[in-house]
């Protein structure tokens, strides 16, 4: 069963330069590679500049995924994993 991935980006001023449609294409790529499955990504302005959510099937996949993007586009990545509130509420449930 796949789990879900909060990956906040942050820009180093190298990779702002270095902004392309390529490049993201090239991110999709990786996650791919990497046993994942991008969901949808978004440009922030704030505290950080890029948010993705992606489905991976382990820890392991979702951690190689981060790394292998910021090495190969500078950006640098939180990656945290997610659950549906429905399945929160069912695990906290005390009854």
């Amino acid at each position: 069963m796949m789990s879900i991935f909060i990956m906040f980006g942050k820009y180093s001023p190298e990779a702002i330069q270095k902004i392309s449609k390529e490049r993201t294409l090239k991110v999709l790529e990786i996650v791919k590679k990497q046993g994942g499955e991008v969901k949808s990504m978004y440009a922030l302005m704030g505290a950080y500049d890029l948010i993705m959510v992606a489905n991976f099937e382990t820890m392991k996949e979702a951690l190689r995924a981060s790394v292998a993007i910021t090495r190969a586009t500078g950006i640098s990545f939180s990656t945290l994993p997610a659950m549906p509130v429905e399945e929160f509420d069912a695990l906290v449930d005390k009854n």
